[in-house]
C-alpha cells in the first residue's frame, strides 16, 4: 500500500500538468464561418430564401414583401445569370427593392463577409463562392 501512494500521486501530478498544458496551448477559438458557397448560403441566406433558394425560408412569412426566388434569376434575365447584379446586391444592398438587404448607405452582408478572421479578409472569397452557388441552382 505504501508503494502505491507515491505512484498514485505521481500519476495525478502528471495528469494535472498535461491537462493544464493542453488548456494553455489551445485557447478557445471563435467558430469558423464557412467560405464555400453552399455553406455561406445556408448560414446567411436560407432563413429568408429557403434552403433551396425558392424564397420560402422560415423568416419569409414574417417579412412585409415577398422574398425572391433565387433559382429563377437567370429566367428573369433572359437566360443569363446576372452575376454582377447578384454580387452588388449581396455586397451593397438592394436599395428600396429589397429592404431586408439594407441600402447602399447601410449594407447588411458586405461588411459581415469582410470581417477579419485569422489575419485574413475572406469576404471576396465568400462573395464569389455564394454567387457561383446561386448560379449553380438556377432552374433551366
Amino acid at each position: 500500500m505504501q508503494r502505491r501512494v507515491p505512484m498514485l500521486v505521481s500519476v495525478l501530478l502528471v495528469s494535472m500538468v498535461v491537462s493544464a498544458s493542453a488548456q494553455m496551448k489551445s485557447p478557445r477559438q471563435p467558430p469558423i464561418r464557412p467560405v464555400d458557397g453552399a455553406g455561406v448560403f445556408r448560414n446567411y441566406c436560407a432563413a429568408c430564401h429557403g434552403l433551396d433558394g425558392r424564397g420560402d425560408g422560415p423568416v419569409a412569412k414574417a417579412l412585409k414583401s415577398a422574398v425572391p426566388d433565387l433559382t429563377s434569376l437567370s429566367q428573369r434575365n433572359d437566360g443569363a445569370f446576372p452575376a454582377v447584379h447578384v454580387r452588388n446586391t449581396i455586397l451593397f444592398g438592394a436599395d428600396n427593392l429589397l429592404p431586408a438587404h439594407g441600402s447602399k448607405a447601410m449594407p447588411v452582408w458586405g461588411p459581415i463577409f469582410h470581417e477579419i478572421e485569422f489575419d485574413q479578409d475572406l469576404g471576396n472569397v465568400r462573395l464569389e463562392n455564394v454567387t457561383k452557388y446561386l448560379e449553380s441552382i438556377q432552374r433551366k
